[in-house]
């Protein structure tokens, strides 16, 4: 049995891939199209890249119709059902959000309320139109920026996943800055990929260590994931933050009330698809726990973990999800 490792780094992270098979040439050279599928996805769906079809819409759909890929097209309308489902937890055009909160690029800044008010005018799904049948994309409103941030990762990790199919690759494990992964049928020593996730770091830069530190299993593992033909994806709010008057914000805003999310630390989600679980994992942390239930029902045999501040207490809430250390 050969063992193939390949990466590539795209969409501000490392992509890494394992595949396992008896013809390490073949194997390379599926492993080879499929990060360079992710590669062009990025040329695709990128907000930086000016020659990008997203940054094309963000630059000229507020004054026209704009024309884009049946793939990109299709990609917004999942985004779309995804916005509604989610109860709107999940959006797209969170953008002109982040920028007001100097995440994009920066480690923040609290606005003030002006610039608030005036950022959340600009964010909303009901300011996109997506014509169908001319396949076009158009704003209500100058100001609207699209970013994909939240589901193209997963949507290029499943994309990859499907070169390595066609390719008749059977075992593999593919993963975008570890908090998107994808197991491709079986690993050599099992049945299933063994996945873990790690539970919140004490003292980390995206929330209060006070309130991290009560935790009894701060820095272990909440969950051993199973993977058989399925993603896993996890959203958490340690990453960029800043404090102000004692205060601590976070990267990870609530599209709905422009905030930084402020009680919900981690959240994961396992889906056979990893455009979903992308998503979906970004609105289960959005939603909380008084969302918890909702975001779990919406796909059959979909596995969700949620990590939550009560208080000054971590509490673990797990639906479907093998753990010892999680609870209902």
């Amino acid at each position: 049995m050969a063992n193939v490792a390949l990466a590539v780094h795209a969409m501000a992270t490392r992509f890494e891939l394992v595949l396992h098979g008896e013809d390490p040439v073949h194997l390379r050279a599926a492993g080879e199209e499929a990060l360079g599928e992710i590669e062009r996805l990025e040329s695709q769906l990128s907000l930086f890249r000016p020659e990008s079809e997203i940054a094309h819409l963000n630059a000229r759909a507020a004054r026209e119709p704009i024309q884009v890929s049946p793939e990109v097209f299709g990609l917004l309308e999942h985004a779309q059902r995804l916005h509604a489902e989610s109860g709107g937890a999940f959006d797209i055009t969170i953008a002109p959000l982040v920028r007001c909160w100097g995440f994009m690029g920066s480690s923040g800044r609290r606005p003030s309320a002006e610039e608030l008010a005036q950022a959340r005018e600009k964010v909303g799904m009901n300011l996109v139109e997506l014509n169908g049948e001319e396949r076009t994309v158009s704003f209500s409103r100058e100001g609207v920026m699209l970013d994909l941030g939240a589901i193209g990762k997963g949507y290029a990790v499943e994309r990859a996943i499907e070169v390595l199919r066609d390719a008749a690759v059977t075992s593999a494990l593919l993963h975008g800055g570890t908090s998107t992964v994808y197991g491709l049928g079986r690993p050599p020593e099992g049945d299933q990929w063994l996945v873990a996730i790690e539970g919140p770091k004490t003292g980390h830069s995206g929330h209060p260590g006070e309130a991290l530190s009560k935790a009894p299993e701060a820095g272990s593992a909440l969950a051993m994931v199973p993977l058989k033909d399925e993603a896993l994806s996890v959203s958490a709010v340690w990453g960029k933050s800043f404090q102000e008057d004692g205060k601590e914000y976070g990267h990870v805003l609530d599209p709905r009330t422009g905030q930084p999310v402020a009680d919900s630390l981690l959240a994961a989600v396992v889906l056979p698809s990893a455009t979903e679980t992308d998503a979906l994992s970004t609105a289960l942390l959005t939603r909380g726990a008084e969302g918890h239930e909702t975001i779990a029902n919406l796909r059959t045999g979909m596995k969700t973990l949620l990590v939550a501040k009560v208080g000054d207490e971590l509490k673990v809430e797990a639906r479907n999800m093998p753990s010892g250390l999680s609870r209902k």
